[in-house]
């Protein structure tokens, strides 16, 4: 466990810089750890000899006198610098620290010659490369532009705006453009406002809508929106992605530029301005993306470990940006180049050394590195190596014993052998990763040791380690030997009866009998000594059918798989086809189209059933209609030959008769001429219960005016939806149609319901 002084590591690394010609330039690199401590530099990967244009400070830094962009022999300052770092623990190698000189190339926009009129907008742009980025300014009739106006906007890309346009504004505009390189200035170009302001309206429109930017975090963002209109619109941000802009850093320069400062990952996105005219919703949109990258930063950094001579160890190394940054592993300032026991996992992220050794002690060192920058972490490796530990197992061996089981045996070491306490066999199939390596354990008097459970026609590797209480020897030599082959395992066998000559034989599929070619099928009668066969079957078949057989014997039927080894074991099954022949005799097989056309006839017959049924139901329904009606008929007329006194309204008292729940009519409006109904006719049309009759016994029909034969009407309602309502019946009740006069009935007062 070593402390943090006692490690190698960076504590200033080199840092992207714009050099400016013919001045001197630093670039910084200091480390810490255990002294002796040796840097040396690099350009583009070439080591740095010093010189008198570039040589290395005492404090570790280096100092280029004189900064050229292109040299007089062809060559050049600018590049890629690191430093590194070494000690008798391993070498660190800093960050690529990225040199470029300054410069300034010719304004490749000018601003140009515009006339507007007056309460409009003016917009000039002048454009010009340099690094670092050049600052624009303006300046108008030779003086520089008053910031202080509202009215006037300067972009940070070289835009002036000017809003609300007056005469004074007129006048002849040029722009600065000032690095550490060189100052410039563009052309001129004249400002003219004619008129006065206009009052024809004119709808909304965009100008100069925001452009795609791509930009880094903490840098600041300026989206250009500058729209015209009468009336004058109002410009709105927003989204794409509906998500809203925020108001931290956030600021509208002008009259819609939007300016976003320090930004951050989670501003990249589509922005949309849109001038919308005031009080409606007419509206114009423009869209711009922005881009923000992050340089590569890490979430966890690679820790120095101690690990025992062949044991694991494991460096993880976890870094973000945008874009996501690639990893790049170095030894002792190396490319790290993977082996068996050198692995690489989860994008780089992750760095495995299997069975270590010696030779591995190293300082390991992880590049995180994105178009917006790199950066580096180092950890340092420390095997643990033990005096007195045992030297390797001799002379080990592995012989095949079957086609799962390998024997393995060895001799015990040549050196410090009398405190082993055990011994561990490393096994793995040959072609699989070291990470799928599996030990067993072996006691200190064995020298052999027999591996089970391994799979057939595979090669793997075993090697030997002798293990003491202070640690372990190293690994014995690998040796490697394959197991036998296999016969495939013995098929499952279904027999299925298909008719009185033919059956079919189905077996599992063939992912369960291991490694095969295809299947042998044999079948025979049992009294017989030959089989019929072998019918050969791929290995995707699973089923064959068995045809032109005797229904009167018995068949045995066999099968097997087979492979490049050999036959293997045999599934035997017996199937006897005289019950199938016996069944057929008993039940004949059915005639499916007579079956089908009697089923046809039969439901014809049962349709033309109900059609009669429903014919004769309406004739007797017409038939009791008539004769019901005719009835009614002739009571009128003998009632009118006996010319029965009529007895005054105050002195009657009738009978309602309710048909279908309807409510009873006006009796007043009622004819006083109305007749009575024959009661034993109504009690023969519609029977009654024992009781009901008891009840209705002598009950008279409501009076109800005379109509025309012809608007007489029958019910053929079921008798449990009518109601009879008796009421007080009159003191002198007419005879029925047909019969004496009946007794008067007593006054009990309603009857029930019927």
């Amino acid at each position: 466990d070593f402390g943090h002084s006692s490690e190698l590591a960076f504590v200033v690394e080199p840092s992207d810089d714009i050099a400016v010609q013919e001045q001197p330039l630093i670039l910084y690199c200091q480390v810490e750890g255990i002294q002796p401590i040796t840097i040396t530099w690099r350009k583009n990967g070439v080591m740095i000899v010093d010189s008198e244009n570039a040589f290395m400070l005492a404090n570790g830094s280096l100092y280029v006198s004189r900064f050229q962009r292109v040299r007089g022999d062809g060559s050049s300052d600018e590049g890629e610098y690191d430093c590194m770092a070494q000690n008798h623990y391993g070498l660190v190698v800093s960050r690529k620290a990225k040199i470029q000189a300054a410069t300034m190339s010719d304004f490749h926009i000018h601003p140009q010659n515009a006339v507007v009129e007056e309460g409009g907008v003016a917009r000039f742009q002048c454009q010009i490369h340099g690094l670092p980025e050049p600052v624009i300014l303006w300046h108008k009739n030779s003086m520089p532009v008053n910031t202080d106006n509202e009215r006037y906007t300067l972009l940070p890309k070289g835009v002036l705006q000017i809003t609300g346009l007056r005469a004074e504004d007129s006048g002849i505009f040029h722009c600065v453009a000032t690095n550490i390189a060189n100052v410039k200035f563009s052309r001129e170009a004249r400002l003219t406002v004619s008129g006065s302001h206009s009052s024809v309206y004119k709808d909304p429109m965009i100008l100069v809508g925001p452009e795609n930017l791509t930009l880094t975090v903490h840098q600041t963002a300026v989206l250009e929106c500058i729209a015209t209109g009468n009336p004058r619109p109002i410009v709105s941000w927003s989204r794409l992605d509906g998500r809203p802009i925020g108001v931290e850093g956030i600021q509208v320069l002008g009259t819609g530029n939007l300016m976003i400062s320090d930004l951050t990952v989670q501003h990249s996105g589509i922005y949309v301005c849109a001038a919308n005219k005031p009080g409606t919703r007419v509206r114009r949109t423009a869209q711009g993306s922005l881009v923000v990258q992050a340089p590569a930063e890490f979430v966890q950094h690679p820790q120095s470990i101690s690990r025992p001579v062949g044991t694991t160890a494991i460096f993880t190394c976890v870094a973000q940006g945008e874009p996501p940054p690639q990893i790049t592993w170095l030894r002792n300032g190396q490319i790290l180049e993977t082996s068996d026991h050198i692995k690489l996992k989860n994008n780089n992220s992750t760095l495995s050394i299997y069975g270590i050794n010696q030779t591995d002690e190293a300082i390991y060192q992880c590049l995180a590195e994105n178009s917006a920058g790199s950066t580096q972490a180092s950890a340092r490796l420390t095997v643990l190596w033990a005096d007195g530990l045992p030297s390797p197992p001799q002379a080990v061996r592995a012989e095949t014993v079957s086609a799962t089981t390998i024997q393995v045996s060895w001799e015990k070491p040549l050196q410090n052998t009398k405190e082993i306490i055990g011994y561990v066999l490393h096994i793995r199939k040959a072609a699989d990763p070291v990470e799928m390596e599996y030990q067993e354990a072996v006691s200190k008097s064995t020298f052999q040791q027999l591996v089970t459970d391994l799979e057939p026609s595979t090669s793997y590797s075993f090697y030997i380690k002798a293990y003491t209480s202070r640690g372990a020897s190293k690994a014995s030599e690998v040796t490697v030997v394959s197991t036998l082959g296999e016969v495939p395992a013995m098929p499952s066998l279904f027999i299925k009866v298909i008719n009185s000559t033919a059956v079919q034989a189905t077996w599992e599929p063939s992912i369960k009998l291991g490694q095969h070619e295809g299947f042998k099928l044999y079948y025979r009668k049992v009294h017989l000594a030959h089989y019929t066969g072998p019918v050969l079957l791929a290995s995707n078949v699973t089923a064959y059918n068995i045809t032109h057989l005797d229904a009167s014997v018995v068949y045995e039927v066999k099968l097997l798989a087979y492979n490049q080894h050999g036959d293997g074991d045999s599934t035997v099954r017996f199937v006897s086809l005289r019950e199938t022949v016996e069944r057929t005799v008993l039940n004949p097989p059915c005639d499916c189209m007579k079956d089908e056309q009697n089923n046809k006839t039969s439901t014809t017959g049962i349709i033309i059933g109900i059609h009669i049924g429903i014919t004769c139901i309406i004739f007797c329904i017409l038939f009791l209609m008539f004769g019901y009606r005719g009835r009614l008929m002739m009571c009128k007329n003998v009632q009118e030959q006996l010319s029965t006194p009529q007895i005054p309204r105050s002195q009657r008292s009738t009978a309602g008769l309710i048909l279908n729940g309807a409510a009873r009519r006006d009796r007043d409006d009622r004819d006083l001429n109305g007749k009575q109904l024959d009661m034993n006719e109504l009690e023969r049309l519609f029977p009654a219960s024992p009781s009901q009759e008891q009840q209705d016994k002598g009950m008279t029909s409501a009076h109800s005016p005379p109509a025309p034969h012809d608007d007489t009407q029958i019910s053929t309602l079921p008798l449990d939806e009518f109601s009879i309502i008796e009421e007080q019946p009159d003191p002198l009740p007419k005879p029925p149609c047909g019969g004496s006069p009946p007794a008067p009935a007593p006054d009990h007062g309603p009857a029930n319901e019927g």
